[in-house]
């Protein structure tokens, strides 16, 4: 079979591989569809705790191909979504609910194969039977998933004022779980006209186009009568947005790291703001116990994915859709084996 293989940060090969055979509890799937994120980026340039030798791709779904002994949870041909990690349970991360903090952690696409290969083999108890959604509907349950665990640290009360900047797959799926979740009034902020206009079209009260170097105090302050907004989400990952958090954020109000800087940006805040101005600073990680209320959310429509996926590539052109998750035109990315 062919799949995407590293053999250290930036090195990759559209390789020759065995298929894997599932053992005990384990399935093999043929992979139908795989995201592809701003993570891949990070992990190509050797981020995110990547082992090698690796094949990437943590957002798949497959068709079940062959069943391993045991297994009841699922029967062949069913469409399946997967949730990437695997904890021991045993850990003391664990042992306090935080499995994506693991000391034994198992994440497909990062530390074991992922999905970028005609095939992968799973867990079966990680499986979510999907045969009632489109595969490039249910390939948006592993980041919908991590936006779910992302509202459960937020903790948003209802009524907040909502500063949301960034409108790519990321930003658009917060838009439409912040706007369920009581945010009022939802701004949205980005470079791109037709990601505002989806935004728009997705909840967000009110959009506002930004381009890097802007005021973006000057630009978006005086939209709260200079009060600042009761929460400042980032989903860019972009040092320059994430200078402008604290201060446009009200006192009393939360700045929420979403977005994912590389590993050594640095950023100087004012422990004093914080402090005088009782701020409070979250960060998201991953996904936890929030697959289930993802894939309901899909379901429902609560979630909606028309239009997300602009750019689909075969395993071949891996390097060109890397490319195009760069490209601030593109929205969402699939790898389609």
């Amino acid at each position: 079979m062919k799949a995407v293989v590293y053999d250290r940060p930036g090195s990759y090969a559209i390789a020759e591989v065995p298929v894997p055979e599932p053992g005990p509890g384990e399935v093999l799937l043929k992979v139908l569809v795989a995201g592809v994120c701003g993570t891949d980026l990070h992990i190509h340039e050797g981020e995110f705790g990547p082992s090698y030798p690796l094949t990437p791709g943590h957002e798949f779904v497959g068709e079940v191909a062959v069943l391993g002994e045991g297994v009841d949870q699922v029967t062949l041909g069913d469409r399946v979504a997967v949730d990437n990690t695997a904890s021991c349970g045993r850990c003391v991360e664990c042992r306090r609910a935080r499995p994506a903090f693991c000391r034994s952690l198992v994440a497909q696409g990062v530390n074991a194969p992922g999905g970028f290969a005609e095939y992968v083999v799973t867990d079966a108890n990680r499986c979510f039977v999907v045969n009632d959604l489109e595969a490039e509907v249910a390939v948006f349950a592993e980041p919908a998933a991590c936006v779910v665990h992302g509202l459960d640290v937020l903790n948003l009360r209802s009524g907040a004022s909502v500063l949301l900047v960034g409108a790519g797959p990321t930003g658009l799926l917060l838009t439409q779980l912040l706007a369920a979740s009581g945010a009022n009034p939802l701004t949205v902020a980005a470079p791109s006209e037709h990601k505002l206009r989806l935004a728009a079209a997705r909840g967000a009260d009110r959009t506002v186009r930004i381009a890097r170097g802007d005021d973006l105090q000057g630009l978006l302050r005086p939209l709260t009568d200079d009060q600042g907004f009761d929460v400042v989400i980032d989903a860019t990952g972009s040092l320059d947005v994430l200078e402008h958090a604290i201060p446009l954020t009200r006192t009393g109000g939360t700045v929420f790291v979403y977005g994912m800087a590389g590993e050594s940006a640095r950023l100087p805040i004012s422990p004093y703001d914080v402090f005088r101005r009782e701020l409070t600073v979250k960060g998201s990680f991953a996904q936890q116990y929030s697959f289930d209320r993802s894939l309901q959310a899909l379901r429902t429509g609560r979630i909606g994915t028309d239009g997300l996926i602009t750019h689909r590539f075969p395993l071949d052109d891996y390097g060109a859709a890397l490319d195009a998750v760069r490209d601030s035109a593109s929205i969402k990315t699939v790898i389609v084996p």
